[in-house]
């Protein structure tokens, strides 16, 4: 697929709808890792214009800052803290309607308002997480879980 992105209008569900399989075209037939979380990245923060998207990997006992589109952001995140560290530990997916509110949050910058962290699986372990922030309240929702899943059921099944 051509690295173009076609920005749908409409619902937020029409709105994944539209982007999921043109992600699967982006990242598709390329096996390089890198450069496909850089496309997510890319495809999700253009598409739905939030604050910031990204990926930490895992790298020890901490999630190491990976490719991402946004202001620049926490380096490294230690197991268990802030939102990306608890769902690398809890091995789920999280919505923070208000970071202000989450125990522990790590402000990597005071814009961030809401956030959704999806952990990335392979065979059981964590390998990574994807973060995506909100300078709004209230952002992400079922939605968002159901198709940021998809998503990255997709990248880890047919790239990782």
């Amino acid at each position: 697929m051509a690295e173009d992105l076609s920005i749908a209008q409409g619902s937020k569900e029409d709105q994944y709808l539209s982007l999921v399989p043109q992600i699967k075209g982006l990242i598709s037939g390329e096996t390089n890792q890198v450069a496909n979380m850089a496309n997510i990245a890319a495809a999700l923060k253009e598409q739905f214009n939030f604050f910031w998207v990204g990926f930490y990997l895992v790298e020890g006992e901490q999630l190491v800052l990976g490719p991402f589109q946004g202001p620049v952001a926490c380096t490294r995140i230690a197991y268990n803290r802030g939102v990306c560290g608890t769902a690398w530990a809890k091995q789920e997916t999280l919505v923070v309607p208000n970071v202000e509110e989450f125990p522990g949050h790590i402000a990597c910058s005071s814009l961030s308002k809401s956030e959704i962290v999806v952990p990335i699986l392979k065979d059981g372990q964590c390998i990574g997480v994807l973060d995506v922030d909100s300078a709004e309240l209230n952002t992400f929702d079922d939605v968002d879980v159901k198709y940021l899943l998809q998503i990255i059921k997709y990248f880890v099944e047919n790239i990782i």
